[in-house]
Order: C-alpha cells, then sequence, then structure tokens
C-alpha cells in the first residue's frame, strides 16, 4: 500500500460502540430488507464508487486509458493507501429512512490475503475462473449500532475478457441472487462485529466490473448476533 496511510496488512485499531438488545431490532423481513439495503450501500457505494478512487468504477473513453485503468487495478493493494479503499468512516446524506443521512464507521481492515475460504463453495468455484490475486476486507458498523458489514475487492488474475465473460455469466444466470453463493464476513474479536458469522449473514452483494479485474462485494448482518434463516439479496 502507499504511504499515506498504514499498510492494509495491519488491522486497523477496533472500535467498540455498545451492542444493542436483541429485543431493540425488527426481527421481521423488512428488518432482513434494511440490512440487505445497508449492504447494497457500502457495497456497491463504499468500495465500488468513490471510497475505491474514481479510477476503480471508472469508463475510460480510450482504449489506451482503459488498458492502463485495468493494469492500475491489479494492484490496488500493493499502491493504494488502506484509507483511500476503507475510510475510516462513511457518510451518506440520504441512505437513512426517509432519506435521512447516515453514517457508518469502520471497525478493522483484514491483513490481505488469499481467497480461501472467503466464500461460500459455490461462489467460490463461479469465481474460479477469473482467479485470485489478492483479497481486500473490511468490516464497518453503522452509527446506530444495528448492523455490521464486511466489504471486500476481489483482485483477480483475469484478462479484460475473461472478466466480460464472468460478468456475462453472473447476470445471465443471476447468481448474484443465490443464497448458497453468498460471501463470507470478517468479524473482529472484542468489536460489534464480534459474533458476525455466516449464520448471521442477512444480506449481500456482488458485483463483478466488466472492464477491470475486480469484484466488489459486501455481506450484512444485525449487530446483536441474531442468526438469519433467509437472507436476502441487496438488489431486492
Amino acid at each position: 500500500m502507499g504511504t499515506e496511510a498504514e499498510p492494509l496488512w495491519r488491522p486497523a485499531p477496533p472500535l467498540t460502540p455498545a451492542l444493542p438488545h436483541p429485543a431493540s431490532a425488527p426481527r421481521n423481513r423488512a428488518g432482513r430488507g434494511a440490512a440487505a439495503a445497508v449492504c447494497a450501500i457500502l457495497g456497491a457505494g463504499l468500495v465500488g464508487g468513490a471510497a475505491a478512487g474514481g479510477w476503480l468504477t471508472a469508463r475510460p473513453p480510450e482504449r489506451t486509458a482503459a488498458h492502463a485503468a485495468y493494469a492500475r487495478a491489479a494492484t490496488v493493494w500493493e499502491t493504494e493507501p488502506v484509507d483511500r479503499l476503507f475510510p475510516p468512516a462513511v457518510h451518506d446524506a440520504t441512505a437513512g429512512p426517509g432519506g435521512a443521512s447516515r453514517d457508518w464507521v469502520r471497525l478493522g481492515v483484514a491483513p490481505d490475503a488469499g481467497c480461501a475460504d472467503a466464500f461460500d463453495p459455490a461462489l467460490a468455484l463461479a469465481l474460479r475462473p477469473a482467479g485470485c490475486a489478492r483479497l481486500l476486507r473490511a468490516t464497518y458498523a453503522d452509527a446506530t449500532s444495528s448492523n455490521v458489514t464486511t466489504v471486500g475487492l476481489l483482485v483477480t488474475e483475469a484478462d479484460a475478457d475473461g472478466m466480460r465473460a464472468l460478468r456475462e455469466r453472473f447476470t445471465a444466470e443471476r447468481l448474484g441472487e443465490r443464497p448458497d453463493m453468498l460471501p463470507r464476513p470478517y468479524a473482529l474479536p472484542g468489536t460489534l462485529a464480534e459474533r458476525f458469522g455466516d449464520a448471521q449473514r442477512a444480506g449481500w452483494h456482488v458485483d463483478v466490473l466488466a472492464d477491470l479485474p475486480v469484484v466488489v462485494w459486501s455481506v450484512t448482518a444485525f449487530a446483536d448476533g441474531r442468526p438469519t434463516a433467509h437472507p436476502q439479496p441487496a438488489a431486492r
């Protein structure tokens, strides 16, 4: 990573906001939908948008510029500072109920690593053709201590044709909506996300970028550690 912030392999100091009482959070389908919405905001907006740098989701008009962006994305785990990829705090002016503002804080950043055990087996199998150069992950909590979300970037080894083919397959087969193909969370002991396991996953989002060697993903749970029998994809 660059020198503007701590290296990605050194986890950020955890934050420890108070856990809400389980009875204080909704347990119905609307609650699961809210968790899925948080997942979409952080997955598609935080990592897939400005937080990862404008170049990460830009669509350069010139072929040479596109090639340069593709090559740059392949080295994001080495060249970008951790606070640019995963900001310590995130604010969205209209993400809350009724268009209210909403905020998230970063609980910690995982050491950069390979992709072993990062995805459910079916999702890992679907992503395998693209390869895994590096996996980058961080976990956030919302300011109300209601939800926790792990967001991630899978930097692939695929060329541009391979990424386009992978995206076409995910779109055609709607793989991003299958409940047996979820990313796995990054739980941090001593934080609001310490009980964030596979059984707690309430919503998820997977986005294969067509013209960059990157898969953006996120997975969300309720912070009180309740299991969720039927997680909902963020698109719903």
